[in-house]
């Protein structure tokens, strides 16, 4: 017998395309598309452009980065210092790359949960795939470490206003209430996850068996390349320096950190963040021009988290600093323009095709946006939940959720679309609405990290040159478990005297 073989990622894409636009000829009240198929390519790059530009723009300034040999220098002496640990007996026991894997995915999956981190993953997986890959693992492994696990925290999240927030809001509920059995349900969860990825790593790393050892890696890519001059790497943190020091003196009173409910002024977060980085800048230039890129690219990614949490920062901004990294990076290293440039759209070229996929994708949406059938499918679901019984209903809905989620991404469209009308109902068959908001949580956390319509997803995997069937083949069994574990953690809001249920 034949081995089945998932299809190409396009061709999985544009199958789903047609199979919605048929659907719209037969749900009762549809918009019947045809030549609408082709124009919805277009509206789904047009929607998904901020993503596409992003993903354009960390290929090229990561490409930049890497054809320094900073991320090689770094990543040999991060493994060098995490190796010394192993004179532990109980480090050696656990393993060094356990230990990083566990407290990595704990780190992301808290930012899921917190603030709902997505579209930052994205920057973060083109950093930590190669040292996941350092330590002997694959891609995979790299991607579920960030974008898995935020995405897991996600899901199970406590104060993420994306999900919880709207949902509750709509819902007539008190925000972020019930916040003691989520905690519960984001450990469980995260839990399963990390188990579940540690048993996927010993298994890539035990196939790896040619897998060589550190020191003889280190040998290979970091004594190699010459040592680069200073000068124009002083240049740029004088620079760099002004510029940061000018942002603050503006901006720093502007610094709002909202976590969950609670929101408070942080004035001096940048003005330490800029402390910080002059002090370890003239620490890593006494050590190398490679090490201070990487410090570059370390505050990138730190002042994109202040950014986002304390003023609300974007696409656009994050890509400004991805852009000012890239450039930044090259002038360090003693490139002239003409070669960053060269570099530059060496990058955005190797990752352009993956890219595309991400608009491609976005066309599924809004097919059946046009094509009026999602109301449609919706209330016809909602209908046939009477009398299933509470933990039929229960479940139900949250079948639907999580179905719906497979075309609808975005909690907040998704909330606002569902939420009005399940949240009634579950008055109606003795459920709570918190249960409701749940299930809704769960639903709309899992498929994001299988569904083809999600930009995020389609981002990742192109950072991190991982073909979407061969993402498919690894991720399905994990998700049918995940979505199994969210029905078990539904059960107990029907039984249990639980706070805010």
């Amino acid at each position: 017998m034949k081995k089945f073989k998932v299809p190409n990622t396009y061709v999985i894409i544009f199958t789903v395309i047609a199979i919605c636009a048929i659907s719209t000829w037969f749900v009762p009240g549809g918009n019947p598309q045809t030549w609408q198929v082709f124009s919805a390519l277009y509206e789904g790059f047009s929607q998904q452009a901020g993503i596409i530009a992003f993903v354009l723009i960390i290929g090229g300034a990561f490409w930049v980065v890497n054809s320094t040999k900073a991320v090689d220098e770094g990543i040999m002496a991060f493994i060098s210092k995490v190796n010394s640990l192993e004179r532990f007996s109980l480090v050696r026991k656990m393993g060094v790359g356990n230990i990083v894997i566990v407290l990595i995915m704990l780190l992301f999956g808290l930012f899921g949960a917190v603030f709902g981190m997505s579209e930052e993953t994205i920057a973060f997986v083109a950093v930590v795939i190669p040292l996941a890959k350092s330590l002997g693992y694959d891609e995979i492994v790299g991607v579920c470490m960030v974008y898995v696990a935020a995405h897991v925290g996600f899901a199970g999240a406590m104060l993420n206003p994306f999900t919880i927030g709207i949902a509750q809001d709509m819902s007539g509920l008190p925000l972020f209430s019930g916040i003691e059995y989520r905690i519960f349900c984001w450990a469980v969860l995260m839990l399963v996850a990390i188990v579940f990825v540690l048993w996927y790593a010993a298994k890539i790393r035990k196939r790896n068996s040619d897998f060589q050892t550190h020191e003889k890696v280190q040998d290979e890519t970091v004594s190699e390349p010459e040592e680069l001059s200073k000068k124009n790497a002083w240049i740029c943190f004088a620079l760099l320096t002004s510029v940061t020091v000018i942002f603050s003196a503006s901006y720093a009173s502007d610094c709002s950190i909202k976590l969950g409910q609670a929101e408070f002024d942080a004035p001096w977060l940048m003005w330490v963040a800029d402390a910080f980085f002059v002090l370890l800048s003239i620490l890593s230039l006494r050590t190398s021009v490679r090490m201070y890129i990487l410090n570059l690219l370390m505050f990138t990614i730190v002042y994109m988290v202040i950014g986002v949490m304390g003023y609300g920062w974007y696409l656009p901004e994050i890509c400004a600093l991805f852009m000012a990294l890239g450039v930044a990076a090259g002038y360090s290293a003693g490139y002239s323009a003409d070669n960053i440039s060269k570099e530059f759209i060496a990058g955005a070229k190797d990752i352009f095709s993956a890219a595309l996929v991400i608009g491609f994708a976005a066309g599924i949406i809004v097919i059946l946006k046009n094509g009026q059938v999602i109301d449609t499918m919706l209330s016809s679901m909602a209908s046939a939940l009477d009398g299933a019984g509470r933990a039929g209903a229960l479940g139900s809905m949250y079948g639907i959720q999580t179905f719906i989620n497979l075309f609808i991404p975005s909690a907040s469209a998704k909330a606002a679309v569902t939420m009005p009308i399940m949240a009634p109902f579950s008055d109606m068959i003795g459920v709570s609405r918190q249960a409701t908001v749940l299930a809704f949580q769960f639903g709309d956390g899992f498929t994001n990290m299988i569904t083809p319509c999600s930009g995020v997803l389609m981002a990742v995997l192109s950072v991190a040159r991982v073909p979407y069937e061969k993402w498919f083949r690894w991720v399905w069994k994990f998700i049918l478990l995940l979505v199994v574990l969210g029905f078990l953690l539904l059960l107990p809001t029907l039984w249990l005297d639980l706070p805010g249920f």
